[in-house]
């Protein structure tokens, strides 16, 4: 049997909406759920009471809904989502470009010497990303870096500095200026014990190329 996300199920808006009604955890990973009533993506999990089925769609990966301005639900962490099963059924340079970026490997190079690695261009790697992925390599790369870092900052005890690099991240204003663009928050908010209130929509984006419903 195929794996779900070999299908691209994240197309098909009946079957997504079925599954995050249900919390169908089989799906965790494969898409995510868009609401434009909030501005806030979530897992296929979320804890949270689902939004109606009018005011969501759904895209293939976290970094697809940030690019249009979407942010992280705070409740079922997206971060911690499963990473591979959105990756399987992807063009094969694609899932390779992928597991590089998970590596680190844009955090010390550009996308043009990613591409040279692939064996293609830039620009028909990028397309390959926005068709498979629905958002480019740099954006995958820095929806990566914000992840890791709300990881081990939620899960250890590392200092937040350390944090910062340890993700990927250039410079500690980089860090702060990516967590406060995203969550509308410092970094250091989301250690433990801190609390979590959800700072409120985010800023208004086009939500057209992918509304499937």
């Amino acid at each position: 049997m195929r794996h779900l996300a070999d299908m691209e199920i994240w197309r098909d808006w009946q079957i997504c909406d079925a599954a995050r009604l249900r919390r169908d955890a089989a799906y965790d990973g494969v898409f995510f759920t868009c609401v434009k009533t909030t501005k806030i993506y979530c897992r296929p999990v979320c804890p949270v009471a689902p939004a109606h089925s009018c005011n969501v769609f759904f895209l293939p990966s976290a970094a697809a809904a940030e690019r249009l301005g979407f942010r992280p639900c705070l409740r079922c962490r997206p971060e911690s989502a499963p990473g591979s099963p959105a990756w399987r059924g992807t063009a094969t340079s694609v899932e390779r470009g992928l597991r590089m970026i998970e590596a680190g490997y844009l955090d010390g190079n550009n996308v043009e010497s990613l591409a040279a690695a692939l064996g293609m261009g830039a620009r028909h790697l990028s397309r390959l990303f926005m068709r498979h992925v629905g958002a480019s390599p740099l954006q995958v790369a820095a929806t990566r870096r914000v992840q890791k870092a709300k990881v081990l900052i939620s899960d250890t005890t590392m200092p937040i500095s350390a944090v910062a690099f340890a993700s990927g991240f250039s410079s500690i204003r980089r860090f702060n200026d990516a967590f406060l663009r995203l969550y509308g928050r410092a970094p250091s908010s989301f250690r433990r014990g801190k609390p979590r209130t959800d700072p409120g929509p985010a800023p208004q984006a086009s939500i057209t190329a992918f509304h499937s419903g």
